[in-house]
C-alpha cells in the first residue's frame, strides 16, 4: 500500500488538495473523473445526461477498478461511495481519507452545478445529497480530515500527511528519506 485516496463531496477539494499533496510527497496524481472522460470520450455531465446516474456509476466503478498505480494520490468523484467494489479496490491501494467540509461552505464553493457532472437524483438538492453521502464517506474512510474554515490547501495537505503517517498500519505510505519542507 503506497497510495492515498481522497474522498468527499464535490467541492471538498479532492483534486486541488490531491495535486498539492502529491507534490509534497513526490507522488503522482490520478484524477478518476479525467480517467472516466478519457475512457468514455465525453464530459461527466454529458455521460450522466445521456446514460443516467446508474450507468454513470457503473462507468465510474469500471474506471476506479482499472486503476493500478503506485506512489500516487488518487481523487475519485464524489459518487465513488455508491459502488462497494470501487471502495474495496481503493482500500487495497492504500488509505482512504475523507475530506469533510460543512454544507454551507460547499454551497459557496460549488456555485453553479449544472455542468459539474454530479450524480443527482431527480429533484435532489446539494443539501439532500450531502445528508445522504456523509455517512457513506465516514464509513468508507480510514480517517477523516476536517476542512472547515478558510484553511489553506497546503495546510489541509499537511494534515493529511500527518494523519496518514500516524496510522500504524499505514506508515509505509509516507515516503522515508530526506526531510522535506512541508
Amino acid at each position: 500500500m503506497d497510495n492515498i485516496t481522497l474522498i468527499g463531496m464535490p467541492g471538498s477539494g479532492k483534486s486541488t488538495v490531491g495535486v498539492v499533496l502529491a507534490k509534497m510527497l513526490g507522488m503522482a496524481f490520478v484524477d478518476i473523473d479525467l480517467v472516466i472522460q478519457h475512457r468514455e470520450g465525453a464530459l461527466l455531465q454529458e455521460l450522466i445526461d445521456r446514460h443516467g446516474n446508474e450507468a454513470f456509476l457503473d462507468m465510474e466503478r469500471a474506471a476506479v477498478c482499472s486503476v493500478d498505480c503506485r506512489r500516487s494520490v488518487i481523487a475519485p468523484g464524489g459518487s465513488v461511495i455508491y459502488r462497494r467494489e470501487s471502495i474495496e479496490h481503493l482500500k487495497k491501494l492504500g488509505p482512504v481519507v475523507y475530506l469533510k467540509v460543512p454544507l454551507d461552505e460547499l454551497l459557496v464553493r460549488l456555485g453553479d452545478i449544472s455542468k459539474r457532472g454530479i450524480a443527482l437524483e431527480g429533484g435532489q438538492t446539494i443539501a439532500g445529497l450531502y445528508r445522504a453521502r456523509c455517512p457513506l464517506y465516514e464509513a468508507a474512510a480510514d480517517l477523516t480530515v476536517d476542512c472547515a474554515g478558510n484553511q489553506r490547501i497546503e495546510d489541509t495537505a499537511r494534515e493529511v500527511i500527518r494523519r496518514v503517517g500516524a496510522l500504524p498500519a499505514l506508515k509505509d505510505v509516507i515516503p522515508q528519506g530526506p526531510a522535506r519542507n512541508f
